[in-house]
């Protein structure tokens, strides 16, 4: 293929594109699978998944800057670019800011670990002071579980500049809140029995909370379930358990859901 033609650059770009695709994937695949092998239990997976990410991203910068290497008509356009690159570079610059500021707070935080995935943070959001634990740490955001079950999205520069406080777990682990909207006219009492009951006997729940009445409406009363796992898979995990068991057992003792 000749890259000088139209069929030949789009042939081209289809080609680097697949195989960024592909090297990307793999990447994204190699990093999941080393973080579950049981050897390595004591890697860091807030350090090694931001750097999956940004490998990615650095893989399809260098597919483009190959590519347009390659086609005559972006050389001697990069060419015509370079005439006005002063005015290139403000525009660039103030367009992508707050993007690249993200990035940039994103590998900081990775470098000097103020926190990783995993850990209890207590941050000022535009709700208020918002208390939860860190899901991931992505290039452009931070994301913050919180207990009742709310994903909070901080830019990295944010969570980079403002004063956050790391909580002690306290043997907690990863919070698993389950929410039942009950019909109006089911017993509240019972149906939170048999939710501490199926709590209880988990074994992936290592402490509850309670189990209050959260919301109320026209549907009915909504029960959340306030418990705790050792860790997210295992929150999930119990989660789904409990939401499935919860269901069987209504439906036995004829509590309605909404």
């Amino acid at each position: 293929m000749d890259p000088k033609t139209t069929m030949g650059a789009l042939a081209y770009a289809l080609f680097f594109g697949l195989s960024a695709w592909a090297i990307g994937r793999a990447v994204h695949l190699a990093i999941h699978r080393y973080l579950d092998s049981a050897q390595n239990a004591g890697a860091d997976p807030t350090a090694i998944r931001f750097l999956g990410q940004l490998s990615r991203l650095m893989v399809y910068v260098f597919a483009f800057g190959y590519y347009a290497h390659l086609i005559p008509a972006l050389k001697s356009l990069g060419t015509a670019w370079l005439a006005s690159v002063g005015v290139v570079s403000v525009v660039f610059g103030l367009a992508a800011q707050t993007t690249l500021g993200n990035l940039i707070s994103g590998i900081s935080l990775v470098l000097y670990r103020p926190f990783k995935i995993g850990d209890r943070m207590q941050v000022t959001a535009p709700s208020g002071l918002e208390t939860g634990v860190v899901e991931s740490i992505d290039l452009g955001y931070t994301v913050l579980r919180t207990l009742d079950g709310r994903r909070v999205v901080i830019p990295n520069s944010t969570m980079a500049s403002q004063t956050s406080v790391n909580l002690p777990l306290s043997g907690a682990g990863s919070p698993c809140n389950v929410t039942i909207t009950l019909a109006s006219t089911t017993d509240l009492d019972r149906a939170r029995g048999i939710l501490l009951v199926l709590a209880k006997a988990h074994p992936k729940i290592s402490r509850i909370d309670g189990c209050p009445v959260t919301a109320l409406g026209g549907g009915g009363a909504t029960l959340t379930l306030t418990a705790w796992s050792p860790d997210p898979p295992a929150a999930t995990q119990a989660k789904s358990d409990l939401l499935e068991d919860a269901k069987k057992q209504f439906d036995a003792a004829g509590l309605k859901i909404a």
